[in-house]
This record gives C-alpha cells, structure tokens and sequence, in this order.
C-alpha cells in the first residue's frame, strides 16, 4: 500500500489512496501506521476515496492516531488538497472537496498555501453537542475537580472548546485537556484550545486534540479560537492564529459566512506499507 507524509504547519499525515478499490484502514492499521516508532508516525491518517457530491474532485476522510474517526481537519484538508493537486486531478486555482463535515471551497495561493472554506461556526450546544445547557453563551462554566473552568464553546464540524490564557507557554495544556474532555460535558468528547490574545489581529494557540493528544497545530481548532474570540469582540476578523508548528490566516467576514483559513501544505516523503 503506498502512501505520502505530508504536514500542514506541523500537524502531520499519512495519506492513503482508497480509490484503486482499498478498504478502510482497521483500528489496528491505524494504530500502527501512526505510531512514531514502529510506524510511520503521524496526527492523523487521511485516505483520498471517489466523491460523493458533483462538484467535487474527491472526498476524503480523516483517522486519528487512535484508529479513531474524526470530521474535520483543516490542515488535512490543505494536504488533501495539494496531494490532488500534484497528481493532477485538481485543476485550476479553485476547485471542491467533500470531507465528512460537508463540502469545501479551496482555493490555490502562493508558495504552497492553500485557502479552505471550513463552513459557518455552530454555537448551538446541540450542535456541538454540549451537555446540560440549552442556548448558546459566550463562556461556560463547569466545576472540574474543585476549580471552576471556563470556556468557549463552538462546532466546526467536530467539537470545540476554549480556554484563555494569559500566558500560552505555562498553560496546563498535557493536564487540562484531557480533564475536559473525560468531564463528561461534551459526549462526542472536544478538542481543547488554548489560546492568548497578542493583539486584535494575533491570537497564540495550543490544541489538545481528540484520539492525538497535543499537536504542532491544528485547523479546525484555529478556526474554533478565531469564531469565538471574534464573538466576543476580542479580535478582528481577519486575524493570524500562531500555532507551535507555524501561522494560519483566518478570515470570517460575517456570522452568516464561511470561515476561510490559508496555511501551508508540504509533502514529506513517499514509501510503501508492507505489513
């Protein structure tokens, strides 16, 4: 089975093409391709399958290191992309995507970046989901172990939470993510977002992902920070998210609108998987 690594600011994937009529990689495949000593090494697994809406050139579907599925992933999203794009399958500087959350815009730009129309933010608790509440805030309190955590929450297609922080580099990121998300709060379980504020146009971000644990960075999760922080008026609405692997653009012109974020793709290496 032939595969490509590839990264998009530092969160990193293998990428398997379904299409010659492979199955879906098991659990246990996963695990094992994921695993950064034995195997390959990677965030996530990402396997490029035929369409499933008219205007797509493909779809493609996202496994955490876990063998656990997610719907979406914004860095994946431009590694999918530029994959498709150097096999020459994605022509032009525009063309569609379907992922497992819906149906992306993506846009080619300079210097290997890559612009995604990542959907309109869901507050709704429902559509997150989150437990226990009924309409939307812009902060949340739970109790969590004695200490009252608050926090953000928002779906972008899979589930968001975030905490601010006065300073990123000393946040319990390793402790306090997965306490949120074994709280019981969110039964989908959540991504955790940490973010500080720099200035209206510059947010700081660490993501404790679902079934990955901490990655260099995170799409769907800068999209996350960006709707909330916007929200609540803390920054403007086009804004640089700074993330442990490298920088993504995000842009929402309104709350009726697409979150577009731009970052980079780059591919790694080639190699075959022979167990």
């Amino acid at each position: 089975m032939r595969f490509t690594k590839m990264h998009g600011a530092g969160n990193d994937f293998v990428v398997l093409d379904l299409r010659p009529g492979l199955p879906s990689p098991s659990l246990a495949l996963c695990r094992a391709i994921a695993d950064r000593h034995f195997g390959v090494g990677c965030d996530q697994i990402l396997t490029v399958e035929a369409p499933r809406s008219a205007q797509a050139v493909a779809a493609y579907r996202i496994w955490n290191a876990d063998g656990s599925s997610a719907q979406q992933c914004g860095n994946g999203a431009r590694c999918v992309a530029a994959w498709l794009r150097r096999a020459g399958e994605a022509r032009g500087d525009r063309f569609v995507l379907d992922s497992p959350a819906g149906t992306h815009e993506v846009q080619v730009l300079d210097g290997d970046r890559y612009a995604i129309a990542m959907g309109m933010p869901q507050f709704a608790p429902q559509a997150i989901p989150l437990r226990g509440v009924q309409d939307a805030q812009d902060e949340y309190a739970l109790d969590l172990d004695g200490r009252t955590l608050r926090f953000g929450a928002v779906s972008m297609g899979n589930p968001h939470a975030l905490i601010e922080v006065d300073d990123l580099a000393r946040a319990p990121v390793a402790t306090l993510g997965p306490a949120l998300q074994q709280a019981g709060a969110f039964p989908e379980s959540v991504n955790v977002g940490f973010a500080e504020v720099v200035s209206r146009t510059q947010v700081k971000l660490r993501v404790y992902e679902r079934g990955a644990g901490e990655t260099l960075a995170c799409g769907s999760g800068a999209c996350a920070a960006a709707a909330i922080l916007i929200r609540r008026g803390r920054v403007e609405r086009s804004l640089t998210v700074a993330l442990p692997g490298g920088e993504l653009q995000l842009h929402w012109p309104r709350d009726d609108a697409p979150i577009v974020m731009a970052g980079p793709a780059a591919f790694v290496f080639e190699g075959e998987w022979l167990s």
